[in-house]
């Protein structure tokens, strides 16, 4: 008599080992946020801009990916009052107002000097003006944005949050937009929303003087660089396609 015993966990289709190939593991993108409210000394309110936050956060969403938010003080992250008006509605900042679990996630971002890049594929920066302000010459984000680099890991940021690669250096040493195509809010953009003479100072000055090969189009237009690892946008309507920028470079 012949006995025979069938483990199905054995044959081919439930092999772990033979499907594991199958198996797609999905990107973990950190997005940082600033923690700075106060619009220079004008006694008005700043913050990110919430367009640049929903734009790249459902791009990233819809692709899979897995977001961790943080920001230098941790818990909920200023909201610029202007981005809420009606006039800057998109779908995309629509979609995030009512989206509960998202708004939750905000209101408990991580602190940014507890993540660690390792656990990351990639890291984003939502702009608006706080940025300019609390991510600049802030030691946690420089030192992440630089071991995101070294891990050949992209990087990525949107209008005046591309001032967040000021100081960050490459492997070498090298100020990391020396001689890389990016951009950022302009100076005709920001003369426009008349904030000349109350930000500390003008992304797209700054990022020539450290060497960065600025390039920008028509002023609210759409423009999003790569150069390397570092993939910058030049405002709010250019966050969504430095969102898919990053997402086609990880693959």
């Amino acid at each position: 008599m012949h006995i025979v015993i069938t483990a199905p966990w054995l044959t081919p289709s439930f092999n772990l080992l033979t499907n594991r190939r199958n198996i797609v593991m999905a990107k973990k993108i950190l997005m940082v946020l600033t923690s700075h409210s106060e619009l220079g000394n004008t006694g008005e309110k700043t913050g990110f801009w919430v367009e640049e936050f929903a734009a790249p956060y459902y791009a990233f969403v819809d692709a899979g990916a897995e977001i961790t938010l943080a920001s230098p003080a941790g818990g909920q992250p200023p909201i610029d009052p202007t981005s809420t008006l009606s006039d800057f509605e998109t779908d995309a900042t629509k979609r995030y107002d009512n989206d509960s679990a998202a708004q939750t996630l905000m209101a408990n971002t991580k602190v940014l000097s507890e993540v660690n890049a390792s656990d990351f594929d990639a890291v984003f920066y939502p702009g608006g003006h706080g940025p300019l302000w609390d991510l600049v010459d802030n030691s946690d984000s420089i030192s992440l944005i630089e071991k995101f680099v070294k891990e050949q890991k992209p990087v990525a940021a949107v209008c005046h949050a591309s001032a967040a690669f000021l100081n960050v250096k490459d492997a070498d040493g090298n100020a990391l937009v020396a001689g890389k195509k990016v951009t950022g809010f302009t100076n005709s953009e920001e003369a426009a929303v008349q904030l000349t003479d109350v930000v500390p100072f003008l992304v797209e000055d700054e990022l020539i003087k450290k060497g960065g090969d600025y390039q920008k189009t028509d002023d609210w237009g759409v423009l999003a660089l790569e150069d390397g690892l570092v993939i910058t946008g030049q405002n709010p309507a250019s966050s969504e396609l430095a969102a898919k920028k990053l997402l086609t470079k990880l693959g």
